[in-house]
């Protein structure tokens, strides 16, 4: 039989389903108008025919053939290139005020300011983990490239509907680095934590979040390892480095890998550098130790043939282990424990030709405008795992139309319409909802990974849910 915590999870949270607050819809984020435009939108590029370099594309320049005010290091990592582009402290992508990222002028969508529901669903499952876990330790909620704080108000205004949990919230931690969004999160998150004595609080970087067995964790990564710098490989007689030097070469194709994967090198084949653009792609002439370091950091690396690519992210490794840390929970219990959800576009595989650009919501290539571009890569959610293993459980990845169709997205969509004020209006939640889990194109592309610091060595398949098959739940329930 469910336990009494589970039973009264089953009525509160469907009671919650119908009745949480609206709040009226509003755009940020990272995603094409639709699945088409993978294969349609890069190879048309949208160059500019401007000669002007952009502050970016001068500093990258700089660094590969060296300046008046700087030496240069030759060729240099996909990984430099990302961190310059994106993460500059003036002139990133992300730090550069002018940078029109967000809304109809912006450069992508993501799911959370599609739809509310998104980030209720997130919080219900969260709010389900607590419970699970005995809810006796205050919560602390972590997230990770939090955007404008639309995602973190609806998982905050989804606690703040059960007074356990809100009285149980402490603290909200966001992990940003740019100032300008920063201010931005604030003018959303401020008055929901005044108004209900929460701490809000920054950090740049998630090492400096400190591990305790006083708080439940809650961490939410939304499109954030996709943005992270990655290092490009061939698989040769050991691995090279595939690198970034100066200079079009349209006579020299650059040939990617063909793959089947619909985010994996959306066109394969042959794809010229265009004469539009400073940048081309070489291989380095000898092996090194990051390259041989990072080819065999996963067994399945091992697989890729000869001449295969692979794009590979130890800062990936590197913070999702660090989130396994602040989840861990030791077999007697007393250590860290919480919970997390990792949502992205990827799946448990690797990738060698998924690094492309956005830019006004198109693909572009990714030497296109340098630091106005966003620029991402498909997440190797295995590798993620890999990081974890061995210090909390893994769940998932489980494709987002799934996981949010099973907890319940139907159920609030109706609740949404009842209380609409025009057939527009329930249009437009009923559109928002079927863009959200889409098989051709958000609900399958982009994958859900949970974690749970439990500490238990097997949940129940009822504590798994959504990561369970239903006939497994349902076996469970007739045993019981």
């Amino acid at each position: 039989m469910a336990s009494s915590v589970q039973i009264r999870l089953r009525a509160g949270l469907s009671s919650c389903l119908r009745s949480f607050q609206v709040r009226p819809p509003v755009w940020r984020g990272r995603w094409a108008q639709n699945a088409s435009q993978w294969a349609n939108n890069t190879n048309n590029c949208g160059y500019s025919t401007a000669s002007s370099l952009t502050k970016v594309e001068k500093l990258v320049l700089d660094t590969i053939k060296g300046s008046a005010t700087s030496s240069a290091t030759g060729p240099m990592s996909f990984s430099t290139y990302m961190k310059m582009c994106l993460a500059h402290p003036t002139e990133g992508y992300y730090s550069n005020p002018s940078n029109p990222i967000f809304g109809a002028k912006g450069d992508f969508i993501t799911s959370p300011e599609i739809s509310q529901v998104f980030g209720e669903l997130l919080a219900v499952w969260m709010l389900s983990q607590w419970l699970n876990s005995g809810n006796a330790k205050p919560i602390r909620l972590v997230e990770l490239g939090p955007g404008r704080g639309t995602l973190m108000a609806d998982i905050l205004r989804v606690l703040a509907q059960f007074p356990a949990a809100r009285a149980a919230v402490s603290d909200i931690l966001l992990v940003e680095n740019s100032d300008t969004l920063k201010t931005t999160q604030a003018e959303t998150l401020r008055p929901l934590a005044e108004k209900n004595e929460w701490n809000l609080s920054w950090t740049s970087h998630i090492e400096e979040v400190e591990a305790t067995d006083k708080q439940y964790t809650m961490v939410v990564a939304h499109e954030f390892f996709d943005a992270l710098p990655f290092h490009l490989l061939q698989a040769t007689d050991g691995w090279r480095e595939v690198l970034i030097t100066s200079g079009p070469d349209p006579t020299s194709p650059t040939k990617l890998g063909a793959s089947t994967h619909p985010l994996d090198n959306p066109s394969p084949g042959t794809v010229k550098n265009l004469s539009s653009t400073n940048f081309r792609t070489v291989l380095s002439p000898t092996s090194t130790a990051t390259a041989n370091l990072l080819g065999v950091s996963s067994p399945r690396f091992q697989k890729i043939p000869v001449g295969g690519r692979l794009e590979v992210s130890p800062t990936s490794f590197k913070i999702a282990r660090r989130i396994g840390e602040l989840l861990h929970s030791d077999s007697t219990g007393t250590g860290a424990a919480g919970c997390a959800l990792i949502i992205d576009y990827g799946g448990a595989k690797s990738y060698g030709s998924s690094f492309r650009a956005f830019k006004g919501h198109k693909i572009v290539d990714v030497f296109h405008r340098p630091g106005e571009c966003d620029l991402t890569i498909n997440v190797d959610f295995a590798y993620l795992k890999d990081a974890i293993a061995d210090l909390a459980m893994t769940l998932g990845p489980l494709p987002q139309g799934m996981f949010l169709t099973r907890m319940g997205l139907r159920l609030r969509v109706e609740a949404l319409k009842k209380v609409a004020k025009s057939e527009k209006r329930k249009t437009d939640i009923e559109n928002a909802a079927k863009r959200l889990v889409d098989a051709t194109g958000m609900g399958s592309q982009y994958q859900v990974l949970a974690i749970s610091g439990t500490g238990k060595a097997e949940l129940s398949p009822e504590q798994r849910w959504p990561f369970v098959d239903q006939q497994q739940l349902q076996n469970t329930n007739v045993r019981n």
